[in-house]
């Protein structure tokens, strides 16, 4: 059995994980790391000062990571530091925040790192791509929509999204909502939402004259993510020392 261990296990998506692997035949959850102490699904859950000594104690063969940015880069050192593989769903890293967490996995430890785990995102991602190649004289736009207590805007989805878009129709200028007098220009809008509880919706509109096209994916339950963390978990374990992303794990082609 693979033993695993997970960061923010308090959390909605850290719960949600515990959960899933306590119940997996071929999974064991060995410990939670959190601000602070307790228990979940009868193992500990250590402090984040103590999180190493947890690594070394229990000897996990791979660390979720879904908590926020400061948080995941000293988490993905930790782990490499102790060889143990990665899978990484923590969003809103800057630009100097991926690159320490690259130099300490090349060559130490296989990480799986991506804005989103949900099978059908990546699915989504990789239709994307086409519509960008065939429909790139249209007007598009990307909407997405989150729960009220989501910090970084737009999501990490939505950024993948624009980055396929700039690969696949070409780069345009974005514009971040509107107000006011403005005209359309060459330009990608993009548009935020966040409200109640809504798990994960992203949008794609591609608009001509007289037709849109539109490419959608609505998660219902945070369960979409986590089951794509554990076959991402089951994967990258023994796979040679470097950074993947879900594509490499479900073998889709760019």
């Amino acid at each position: 059995m693979l033993k695993v261990a997970v960061c923010g296990a308090s959390g909605r998506m850290g719960q949600t994980i515990g959960r899933m692997v306590s119940e997996s035949s071929d999974l064991e959850l060995v410990g939670g790391i959190n601000l602070k102490p307790g228990s979940f699904f009868g193992v500990d859950i250590v402090e984040s000062k103590n999180a190493e000594n947890l690594l070394q104690s229990t000897k996990p063969d791979v660390l979720i990571d879904f908590t926020i940015a400061q948080a995941a880069v000293g988490n993905v050192k930790m782990a490499a530091r102790n060889k143990v593989a990665l899978v990484v769903g923590t969003t809103g890293f800057t630009n100097e925040q991926r690159a320490e967490m690259e130099q300490a996995i090349q060559g130490n430890v296989a990480a799986v790192i991506s804005s989103n785990f949900s099978l059908g995102v990546n699915i989504f991602w990789q239709l994307l791509r086409d519509a960008g190649k065939l429909l790139k004289d249209y007007d598009i736009e990307v909407i997405e929509a989150h729960h009220r207590n989501k910090k970084d805007a737009p999501s990490g989805t939505a950024k993948t999204i624009l980055q396929i878009l700039d690969q696949e129709a070409g780069f345009r200028k974005k514009v971040y909502g509107r107000e006011g007098m403005m005209e359309r220009s060459d330009e990608i809008g993009v548009h935020v939402i966040r409200g109640g509880d809504i798990v994960g919706d992203h949008k794609v509109m591609f608009s001509k004259n007289f037709e849109t096209i539109e490419l959608s994916h609505r998660a219902y339950d945070r369960s979409v993510f986590a089951t794509g963390a554990l076959h991402a978990a089951r994967w990258v374990v023994g796979k040679k020392p470097g950074i993947y992303g879900m594509s490499d794990v479900l073998n889709l082609g760019k």
